[in-house]
């Protein structure tokens, strides 16, 4: 009997365990998780090794973002650590969207990349241009419909230019983005790999809570 009762007790914390992750893994998936920032593409709006939240109930229904938004999405197929493998055969002017090439193919692979995220590259940028816009990059700055965009969340100092993207006057195709970092200079963005398709959109970043001495909402404008 003794045997038995310790046998239901270990299954019991087993079973316990098991929920717990699933409910874990729900969250993390469709509701919110946090991160840490790594990248200096949104400097000075992000610093290397602050904290945010992240909201993902937005991107589990594909949500259209609002423009200055900080999102982020899963780094395009031209996209390597380190840098972005610049590929002239991705290019395609009529149709400036970012190239995603893998996909995963069975229900482990699909589990373990979309879900748990493994060898999987994000990036966070902020939303530009929305869909059926007229994107241009030109005197500085950037123009949306041939109307200069006021961005406040820039240094003063900023100049916006080409970084040696093609993608600096296009129309932003149907359920797609147009994003850039606030670190113009030091950014690879859809100046270069184009736009992103909203279904690549992970989350958007609402919080900062580290650190302590700069906790902060994060505003679009």
């Amino acid at each position: 009997m003794e045997e038995k009762s310790k046998s239901k007790e270990i299954l019991e914390w087993v079973w316990c365990i098991l929920i717990a992750l699933v409910i874990v893994l729900i969250i993390k998936t469709f509701i919110g998780v946090p991160t840490v920032v790594k990248q200096s593409s949104m400097y000075p709006t992000l610093k290397q090794n602050e904290r945010l939240w992240l909201n993902r109930w937005g991107a589990t229904f594909n949500k259209m973002p609002n423009r200055g938004d900080i999102v982020t999405f899963e780094a395009p197929s031209t996209s390597k650590k380190g840098g972005i493998a610049f590929d002239m055969n991705h290019i395609d002017l009529s149709n400036p969207v970012a190239p995603y090439e893998y996909e995963p193919d069975n229900i482990f692979s699909k589990f373990t990349y979309n879900v748990l995220e493994i060898n999987k590259v994000s990036y966070i940028k902020r939303v530009i241009g929305l869909p059926g816009e007229h994107v241009e990059i030109k005197d500085g700055g950037v123009y949306i419909n041939g109307e200069k965009l006021e961005e406040s969340y820039l240094q003063d100092t900023v100049v916006t230019e080409a970084q040696g993207g093609l993608y600096t006057d296009v129309v932003v195709p149907e359920g797609c983005v147009y994003l850039m970092g606030d670190n113009r200079p030091d950014s690879k963005d859809s100046r270069v790999f184009g736009c992103i398709p909203v279904k690549k959109i992970e989350s958007k970043a609402v919080f900062r809570f580290w650190p302590l001495n700069n906790i902060s909402g994060l505003k679009n404008k």
